[in-house]
């Protein structure tokens, strides 16, 4: 990892935890405002633990700009959380062959990049 990447790198997370100390729930409710702030700051943990043997100059990029993307969406809609996504069922593969695994294939690549690591964590 380059010099200017594990600053950007720290930057995130010095931001990402800014942002728990600041969090305010949407309903107002205490009690949700210190459940959502531990959620951040825990979330945060985990994944930047989870993520600080990556050596891979794509696979860093990718791990920031899904730091970023979340950041974002949490930042606009007021919810810490990630951001369900809607994919149609799998009901239409039969239980094996090319189809089961492209429509497999098509679930992977449409799952949008602030939910990459959320499965992995979950």
């Amino acid at each position: 990892m380059t010099p200017a990447t594990r600053q950007e790198v720290l930057g995130l997370y010095r931001k990402v935890l800014q942002i728990a100390k600041n969090w305010q729930s949407a309903s107002g409710q205490i009690e949700e405002t210190m459940r959502e702030k531990e959620y951040i700051r825990n979330e945060a943990r985990t994944l930047f633990r989870k993520n600080k043997n990556v050596t891979d100059p794509k696979l860093i990029k990718q791990c920031i700009e899904e730091c970023e993307a979340r950041i974002e969406i949490g930042l606009h809609y007021n919810i810490p959380y990630p951001r369900p996504i809607h994919l149609p069922p799998m009901g239409l593969a039969h239980k094996q062959g090319r189809m089961l695994r492209h429509q497999e294939k098509l679930r992977k690549i449409s799952k949008p990049i602030y939910l990459k690591s959320h499965d992995e964590v979950s």
